[in-house]
């Protein structure tokens, strides 16, 4: 197996990161909705509640999105599938090798 993702996996990779970052953001922006307008809590509680959410999300966007590089490629890939950012369609789409790298990081 290599050591880093291929050429064409790479630019597919690179299409779709930002597909993925924009499901990553309406996913966790859908959830501050929820937690900012849960009945029953005080104002300063729901506050609370989004403040902790961000934190924790801003930590996941950083494991998944930063960096973008070659050679970190299939564990941000394995990262964002994990997460259920990409359809099964748009990973099918990479080679067999990058498939198995990916599910290697995730421990399949």
């Amino acid at each position: 197996m290599a050591r880093e993702i291929s050429e064409s996996d790479w630019k597919h990779f690179r299409q779709l990161h930002p597909l993925a970052l924009e499901r990553f953001c309406e996913q966790s922006l859908s959830e501050v909705g929820r937690l900012a307008s849960e009945p029953g809590k005080s104002a300063h509680e729901r506050y609370l509640a989004v403040f902790r959410l961000l934190k924790r999300r801003d930590k996941e966007l950083a494991e998944a999105f930063d960096d973008l590089r070659r050679s970190t490629a299939w564990r941000q890939l394995a990262v964002i599938r994990s997460r259920g950012l990409l359809t099964d369609e748009e990973f099918a789409r990479f080679s067999p090798e990058t498939r198995a790298a990916v599910q290697v990081f995730l421990g399949a």
